[in-house]
């Protein structure tokens, strides 16, 4: 979870059509108890499951609880006879050479590993990746994004060089004109970087670090420094990766400019308008680094209900079982990281819908897929899996609904659209919340890209609409100072530590209920409907779907 979520991620219809007759809104509502909800967040918060992490005890007992709630729900399997899908992942560990040295003609410069940059490899193929005298190009934002007329590589021959960028999107910062001002697109994130200089056939790929685009400092990204990561495991695909992603800290960015002659801040400035060209740095670049493989398979877990009309179209509930399983103990020499919030709770969440479809009078017309998600923590890598070998058809996939740690601390008036602009969906979650008595409010941090952080984007990634929302900070008793305050206190005492555990005298189930119940709600009269949603004007996704 890279945001605390109190309203899943939703895929929906913006208009109700075509259905024969309206359901009762109150169907289902019943079956919904928080008694149930803490059942199933106990239990998979418990120190028996030890923090889940993939690959280990914790995984096994997970997903075989999963599996038995299941079908004790009376929910058939999802993946044909069975309730999982194998997920191959490749865990590499990288040991990355202590300095880096860059040169421009007889001028040298040396660089720090952790404290100057940060480097890694996301291929599996190599136990030892050299780079000697490598040609650096800078290329602006690195963006090719043709709804916006944006081509940072035309007529630009990356291929085995290595690519500098910044970090965000062309604008950001100086120019609200630019793709959508200072609220993040796909094109402005890390990742989307790494993959489109791979698809160039650069031979790695360094991003320019600064806080304000990054949207969190670099000590962030230091944590990366020598560690073990997951990736999917693309043997089979052969499908192209830089050697070496990392990035850099801003200051060495300009040690580097002043080092090829070129003056810093009007080359970033000139790579923020149309037509910008790419600037030869004459900079070679020289480092090396060793890896360690291993290969497993993790597992998404599935369960469906099938429609009772329309039985090729689907409706997919997800959330994240996975967290960091034992590691570093804490202060009081606690090492089980628990995740009961971040995401026992979306898991169980996803239990207590499923309850509510299977008791409801009025049978949906769509199928109902509950999925159950490996490897988040690790990259959203389960979900980014299933998206792209897909049980069910992307193109009859009609909604995604996420549930990503569930708010706990108590009701919220408000709630906020994660990535505003992205589909119609925004209008009917609008229509929706206001409903149930409570406001939209505006997203505190745009440009932080929360849009990308979380399991719905691998879907909205493939084409199919996701909208993003989460609690807001206005506390229905309380207001809004009280609100910012327990927000900042799990970020600060419990994200991703130990210390996130269920607590039955702190946690407000009648917050999680509540939400449940919307999240269910949209789901329902989804299954009814037989229009489908749309992305909007300006959308990197919009494309894509139009393609299906």
């Amino acid at each position: 979870m890279k945001r605390l979520l109190i309203l899943p991620v939703v895929a929906i219809f913006f208009l109700f059509y075509g259905c024969s007759s309206t359901p009762d809104p109150n169907d289902g509502i019943a079956s919904f108890t928080e008694k149930g909800f803490e059942e199933y967040v106990k239990t998979l918060a418990s120190d028996e499951f030890l923090g889940r992490m993939p690959f280990t005890e914790g995984e096994t007992k997970t997903i075989a609880y999963l599996e038995e709630e299941a079908k004790k729900l009376g929910l058939e399997p999802g993946n044909g006879t069975s309730f999982m899908q194998e997920v191959p992942l490749a865990q590499i560990t990288t040991h990355a050479d202590s300095v880096m040295t860059i040169q421009s003609g007889k001028k040298k410069i040396t660089l720090k590993g952790f404290r100057d940059y940060v480097i890694w490899t996301p291929r599996a193929d190599a136990a030892e990746i050299k780079l000697v005298n490598e040609e650096i190009v800078f290329a602006g934002y690195g963006v090719v994004a043709p709804e916006y007329n944006w081509d940072d590589y035309a007529g630009l021959d990356v291929k085995d060089k290595i690519v500098l960028v910044i970090v965000n999107d062309p604008g950001f910062g100086t120019d609200t004109t630019l793709f959508k001002g200072n609220t993040m697109t796909y094109y402005g994130r890390w990742t989307y970087k790494f993959e489109e200089a791979a698809r160039h056939g650069a031979k790695g790929c360094l991003i320019i670090h600064d806080t304000s685009g990054a949207g969190y400092d670099f000590t962030i990204l230091q944590n990366s420094w020598n560690t073990t990561k997951l990736y999917l495991d693309t043997r089979e695909k052969n499908d192209y990766l830089c050697p070496i992603n990392g990035w850099i800290t801003e200051p060495v960015a300009k040690q580097l400019f002043e080092l090829a002659g070129i003056k810093y801040a009007e080359t970033r400035s000139a790579a923020n308008k149309q037509g910008f060209k790419a600037t030869a740095t004459n900079l070679k670049l020289t480092t090396s680094l060793t890896t360690k493989v291993k290969f497993e398979k993790s597992h998404n877990v599935i369960a469906k209900i099938t429609g009772e009309k329309q039985l090729d179209e689907y409706i997919i509930y997800s959330a994240h079982w996975d967290h960091f399983g034992v590691g570093l103990p804490d202060a009081k020499g606690d090492s089980i990281y628990n995740g009961a919030q971040d995401n026992a709770s979306g898991s169980a969440g996803i239990l207590e819908i499923a309850k509510a479809f299977k008791s409801l009078k009025t049978k949906p017309a769509r199928s109902i897929i509950f999925l159950w998600v490996t490897a988040e923590e690790q990259g959203l890598l389960g979900s980014s899996y299933y998206a792209n070998n897909p049980v069910y058809p992307k193109d009859k996939t009609v909604a995604n609904i996420n549930l990503d740690g569930l708010n706990t601390t108590g009701k919220t008036k408000d709630v906020v659209i994660i990535g505003v602009g992205q589909s119609d969906l925004e209008d009917y979650l609008r229509e929706e919340v206001e409903k149930s008595g409570r406001y939209i409010a505006p997203d505190p941090h745009p440009e932080a890209g929360y849009y990308f952080r979380s399991d719905h984007f691998n879907f909205a990634k493939v084409g199919i609409p996701a909208l993003d929302a989460h609690a807001g900070e206005d506390d229905l008793q309380r207001g809004i100072e009280y609100g910012k305050k327990v927000s900042d206190e799990y970020v600060e005492k419990y994200y991703h530590k130990p210390s996130d555990e269920y607590n039955s005298e702190t946690w407000k189930l009648d917050a999680v209920i509540e939400d449940l119940q919307l999240a269910f709600l949209i789901g329902k009269r989804l299954s009814m409907e037989q229009t489908w949603p749309k992305w909007k004007e300006g959308s990197e996704f919009k494309a894509i779907r139009e393609k299906k």
